[in-house]
């Protein structure tokens, strides 16, 4: 499970105890900086749930505009099945992002599988360049739904998952 606030917390916990020490002030000072994002973490990561459907009809449309070579015969996307699993991989990426959003933290992002899914992608002969395509298409209709703010705090979660993509 990747409760953060439950790892943030236990991670200073046991690492003060490992050295027979209470926490320091550092340590003290980014839990706290972790509590005050809080609001913010579960407001961008409400309106990324809600708005699942919207975010993948409008990145998947905003690609095919950009790569209608993707959909075409001989396209990795061409075909009912083939759509199908790309949009089912939106939604996929566009919860590892939220659970980053949710952690703080590209921990999760990493840990439930990016990795995982690049060595997939490379197997089944996906092109990586048109999978971080993809989720620029992804971040950019995500962040389009929220304030300046929030789409400043959680772009980075998206742009990981580009990286790691690339």
């Amino acid at each position: 499970m990747f409760c953060k606030t439950m790892s943030v917390v236990s991670q200073v916990i046991l690492k003060a105890d490992d050295e027979l020490r209470y926490p320091t002030n550092g340590e003290l000072t980014s839990l706290t900086q972790f509590f005050q994002t809080g609001q913010q973490r579960v407001r961008i990561a409400t309106t990324l749930a809600e708005n699942e459907k919207k975010i993948v009809e409008q990145a998947s449309k905003r690609l095919w505009q950009k790569r209608p070579d993707f959909i075409s015969p001989g396209g990795n996307a061409y075909g009912q099945r083939q759509r199908a699993q790309c949009l089912r991989d939106f939604g996929w990426y566009l919860r590892l992002a939220t659970y980053g959003v949710l952690a703080g933290d590209k921990g999760p992002i990493e840990k439930i599988g990016i990795i995982g899914a690049r060595e997939m992608y490379n197997a089944l002969g996906v092109p990586m360049a048109g999978m971080a395509e993809s989720i620029v298409c992804l971040k950019e209709a995500s962040l389009a739904l929220l304030s300046q703010e929030d789409a400043t705090a959680a772009a980075p979660y998206f742009d990981y998952i580009v990286q790691a993509m690339s």
